[in-house]
């Protein structure tokens, strides 16, 4: 009989999530989704001398902003495996710690950290290195070779201990991965890890093993730094006699610093000048802020899109995908075994051609806000309707990569220049030139209808009549009218500015121009 499809994310609070972790938790949205299974948030908080105040509640935030939700987990509504935080099943981790000890697969050590020190030392000294593992857990001080008595008066003493895994001799441990393919591992190799703190608190490992079988997952698709732990989750699965329903692994590739060298860290986004976190991030201790997408204005849909392609590669040309159609095309069979390079240039590409696909409305409706941060406009002010902003939008959206820049790039549509392209007057101006455009003063003046086509054909008329072609004077009139050498469709921006505000605009430029002639 089938199973269900069931994955989880499982971050630890130890900071802000990096943009590596989202894409984890994208892909195993995906994959639950394209199967019709679960997706499940846990957070794994065993490690409790690293959490950090807040980032819980980052992770959640950052899951809602990037419409990647869970159907249950912590933040998420509870579903039928809560708690979902590790922190509070520490009773449940426990009992199976010792089930382990009770079926002989692991043991109470009660080495302190100063004697394994030592032992770390003189192996050192003699050119070895100290391992906890089968080559010298029968000369340490653990249960394997102290009587039961002993064990019973110590653990009843309330003496400090751990529960480490006994890692087989002699094995070859075989692990089938969905992106990389069969890995095997000696045993021999690996060490006793602990599993257990007589803190009451469970590792990483057991905790993961445990919560991944009663929460009966069944594919674990994380990040390639987890490859190293997959073949002692193995042996836990085998020692638990679970392997009949132990989850298959996929382990993702990393992600790269745009040059290829390297993991992609903060210190490359501080360095190069790009978010490697979703969401602002505060320290709770520095007070340092970290930038995240969503404040640099980035659409959270453009983000996820940049995220899949980080590893994932479909099987044709496409690069836009809406998160649909990642669903249906998404498979862990195309995820590369090797690090995905982040370009930081294609990011804001994306998020360029998200821009062009929104609604011109709501957007018009998010730069009134910018508007009426930048300006006292009156109310009946032209600028401020919503005709006006739509058109402003309609020009300006093809020219900017962020919302945030709209305002910024099109400030000429909302205020008159005070200062001039100083090329381009260079190049253009001369004091004779005064009369094409007082001529072009009239002509507007006198127009009718006043919109882009008439006024580009009064435009060429006047041109004409005057003896000049349009090209002599087409950018001194972009000058004159933004300030800027460039920029809008100019007959869409004389339109939007409208007859009278042209004609100001003219009639102030010739004024300035004619008095540094």
């Amino acid at each position: 009989m089938s199973r269900r499809t069931r994955v989880r994310f499982a971050p630890s609070p130890t900071g802000p999530l990096h943009m590596g972790g989202v894409r984890t938790a994208l892909y195993n949205y995906l994959f639950a989704k394209q199967k019709g299974g679960d997706f499940i948030l846990r957070i794994e908080d065993t490690d409790q001398q690293r959490f950090v105040p807040g980032a819980e509640e980052y992770i959640i935030e950052s899951l809602k902003w990037c419409g990647i939700e869970p159907n249950e987990g912590v933040g998420f509504g509870d579903g039928p495996h809560a708690p979902y935080r590790q922190s509070e099943r520490k009773a449940i981790y426990r009992q199976y710690a010792l089930k382990l000890v009770e079926s002989g697969h692991a043991y109470y050590a009660f080495d302190t950290p100063e004697e394994l020190e030592a032992r770390r030392k003189e192996l050192e000294s003699a050119g070895g290195a100290f391992s906890y593992g089968c080559a010298t857990r029968l000369n340490l001080k653990n249960s394997l070779i102290l009587t039961q008595e002993e064990v019973d008066r110590r653990l009843a003493a309330g003496e400090p201990y751990v529960i480490r895994l006994k890692v087989p001799e002699l094995d070859t441990i075989v692990l089938h991965d969905l992106i990389r393919g069969e890995v095997r591992v000696e045993s021999n190799l690996l060490d006793d890890k602990v599993l257990f703190k007589s803190d009451g608190m469970p590792t990483y490992h057991l905790a993961n093993v445990v919560d991944d079988y009663l929460m009966q997952i069944t594919h674990v698709i994380r990040g390639e730094e987890w490859l190293p732990s997959a073949p002692l989750h193995v042996l836990l699965y085998r020692a638990f006699g679970w392997e009949d329903v132990m989850p298959q692994f996929a382990h993702l590739p990393l992600l790269l610093k745009p040059d290829g060298n390297g993991k992609l860290s903060k210190r490359d986004g501080d360095r190069l000048g790009f978010p490697v976190f979703p969401l602002n991030w505060t320290d709770p201790v520095t007070g340092e802020v970290s930038s995240g997408y969503r404040e640099k204005g980035y659409y959270p849909k453009a983000f996820l899109n940049v995220l899949a392609l980080l590893g994932w590669h479909p099987s044709g040309e496409q690069e836009l995908f809406s998160i649909d159609e990642l669903v249906e095309a998404f498979s862990l069979e195309r995820v590369s075994k090797a690090g995905a390079k982040f370009d930081p240039e294609k990011t804001k590409w994306f998020n360029e051609q998200y821009l062009r696909k929104q609604d011109d409305t709501g957007i018009a409706q998010r730069l009134r806000l910018s508007v009426h941060e930048a300006y006292t406009l009156d109310a009946n002010d032209p600028r401020w309707s919503d005709d006006y902003l739509l058109q402003a939008v309609a020009l300006l959206k093809d020219r900017v990569q962020f919302e945030s820049e709209l305002l910024p790039t099109g400030r000429y549509l909302f205020e008159a220049p005070v200062k001039y392209d100083e090329a381009v007057i260079a190049k253009r101006w001369k004091p004779e030139r005064a009369a094409f455009f007082l001529a072009l003063c009239e002509a507007f003046a006198a127009l009718e209808p006043f919109n882009a086509e008439t006024a580009e054909q009064s435009f060429q008329s006047v041109a004409a009549a005057q003896g000049l072609k349009p090209g002599e004077v087409l950018q001194l009139f972009r000058v004159i009218l933004s300030g800027q050498g460039g920029g809008v469709n100019l007959f869409g921006m004389v339109a939007l500015l409208g007859r009278q505000q042209c004609i100001d605009r003219i009639q102030a430029a010739l004024v300035k121009l004619q008095q540094t002639a």
